[in-house]
């Protein structure tokens, strides 16, 4: 069996090979369909080769899957030993990532099916449009901002309302451009957001993961494509902690020798810190979670004044997970936290 390492490159690859005689580089394969197909025709099937994550890295992969045992994508975030080489060149760098290969100890990555491959793209552009909309509806609101325009008397400056109301304003004719500029930008990336998402919703028809993640409240489709797209297959987590930790949910630790642990807020150090954001925000909007939390605030005012009445007030009470009111915490030594 031998150990072969590809550092890629956008126009080729630098190989590196281990086996009985030693370690040696093996010349450089160009970074092309054909000439990666001949490449992996020369392999044997028991050989195993690896390569860093980079832009290319899944398609290579792919290419040379059906010809050797395993193919592994390296972690470059925990390659220290070629991050932090004071010797980085092409050559070195594939007969490290070989040596590590050979060894063992090669930090490997998840690599998804073609499926969770082509939801993970889809889902990466509809981020990329989004962001350019809303860099689009912040230049037009910058625009009212500079001109002493107030704010809108309407939600949404960028429907039917908001749009009669912005072209009913007065404005200079530069600023006036800006601002027609910007509004067609926002139909052109809605109308491209739109079309992804159709795409998104006839792909989650065929995956029960996501349906089933959608009947979930507050669940919409881009948060359980989301989730099924950074997770993948659920089954490679051996613990729920596991996955709690890969997507970023678990909570911050700080403890040091004899003292107690420190619990923080979620560490959104996984995968995908957007999706730990995400799934750490209460569904619904603010006043909608209001409105849900209405009837457990009435009903726990009504307690705490007969409790009030009846018997002497408590030193510290939360009802409803500390949603109704603030309970006053303090310190062993009597301080207000």
């Amino acid at each position: 069996m031998r150990s072969i390492a590809l550092d890629v490159h956008r126009d080729f690859c630098e190989v590196a090979i281990k086996d009985e005689s030693g370690l040696r580089l093996a010349g450089r394969v160009k970074s092309s369909v054909s000439e990666l197909e001949l490449f992996a025709q020369s392999l044997a099937p028991d050989d195993e080769v690896a390569l860093e994550a980079t832009g290319g890295a899944l398609a290579i992969a792919r290419i040379l899957e059906g010809h050797v045992a395993r193919v592994v994508i390296a972690n470059t975030r925990k390659l220290s030993a070629i991050a932090e080489s004071k010797v980085k060149t092409d050559k070195v760098d594939a007969k490290t990532l070989c040596e590590l290969l050979a060894a063992g100890f090669l930090p490997a990555v998840f690599s998804p099916d073609e499926f969770t491959r082509a939801l993970r793209r889809r889902l990466q552009r509809r981020a990329k449009l989004v962001r350019s909309r809303t860099r689009a509806k912040n230049e037009c609101h910058a625009v009212l901002a500079r001109n002493l325009k107030g704010r809108p008397p309407m939600t949404d400056v960028f429907g039917k309302a908001g749009r009669r109301w912005l072209a009913a304003l007065e404005l200079p004719a530069d600023e006036r451009e800006t601002v027609e500029c910007c509004l067609r930008e926002v139909d052109f990336l809605d109308s491209e957001v739109g079309l992804i998402e159709r795409e998104l919703a006839r792909q989650a028809l065929s995956s029960p993961q996501i349906r089933r993640l959608m009947t979930v409240p507050g669940v919409s489709l881009v948060s359980a494509a989301t989730f099924v797209a950074v997770v993948g297959d659920v089954h490679r987590f051996h613990s729920p902690k596991k996955l709690v930790s890969y997507v970023g949910l678990d909570p911050r630790v700080r403890q040091s020798g004899e003292g107690p642990a420190r619990h923080g807020h979620i560490s959104k150090q996984g995968a995908h810190p957007k999706l730990a954001t995400c799934s750490a925000r209460p569904p619904g909007s603010r006043s909608a979670r209001r409105a849900r939390c209405a009837p457990s605030m009435s009903a726990c005012a009504r307690a705490g004044e007969h409790r009030s009445r009846s018997s002497p007030p408590r030193g510290s009470s939360a009802c409803c997970s500390g949603i109704c009111s603030r309970v006053k915490r303090t310190t062993p030594s009597g301080a207000l936290r």
